[in-house]
């Protein structure tokens, strides 16, 4: 109650002047323009299409309990010790093009990851807490809607970032085919949209 207060009151500063029941609808529109206007450009180059397509090669045969012990693993290393599943996935090429894209957004992207036809992370510009996505509404109305899947979430504060954010999340489509392949997630700094 008091995150969802705190995070209208920076809502509420950020559009000043705008009048209040017009908040959350600007608030939407702002973020789905900077789907069009970036997200949406740089989450369909070829490094994350190629990428994408490369994991599901392998992850289409994973069953479920497959999926659920890679999970494990993973939220295991994130308490620390051996991160063999997470530095893997940190230093491949696609993560690597993620940090850079958000290092150019200069703070306007709080984190990206980019998720497979199973919802399993491909790459990310910072350590999720989980390997496995797909049981969670940022790949579910993303991928799990097909080419058009986008979901903007409500505005929170984010304590790792110390920054009210929104996570914006959309499909990652095949140009070659015009299909939903996977799903890429933004944390967007709503304190920086214009």
């Amino acid at each position: 109650m008091i995150r969802t207060l705190i995070a209208s009151v920076a809502v509420i500063a950020f559009f000043a002047g705008l009048p209040t029941p017009s908040l959350a609808q600007d608030y939407k529109v702002a973020v789905a323009n900077l789907i069009d206007t970036e997200i949406r450009g740089w989450s369909q180059s070829d490094e994350v299409v190629s990428a994408v397509k490369g994991q599901n090669e392998t992850s289409i045969s994973l069953s479920q309990s497959d999926i659920d012990t890679q999970d494990k693993k993973w939220r295991a290393e994130t308490k620390g010790g051996d991160q063999k599943m997470i530095n893997a996935v940190l230093s491949n090429s696609l993560s690597t093009y993620l940090k850079g894209v958000k290092e150019k957004a200069e703070g306007k992207y709080t984190e990206i990851f980019v998720m497979d036809m199973k919802g399993l992370n491909v790459g990310q510009s910072d350590i999720t807490s989980d390997y496995w996505q797909g049981d969670e509404a940022k790949w579910q109305q993303s991928y799990g809607i097909g080419p058009e899947g986008v979901l903007i979430d409500e505005v929170e504060f984010d304590e790792s970032t110390q920054t009210y954010q929104s996570q914006v999340s959309i499909a990652v489509v095949d140009p070659s085919t015009g299909k939903a392949i996977g799903a890429v997630t933004v944390g967007v700094n709503v304190e920086m949209l214009e």
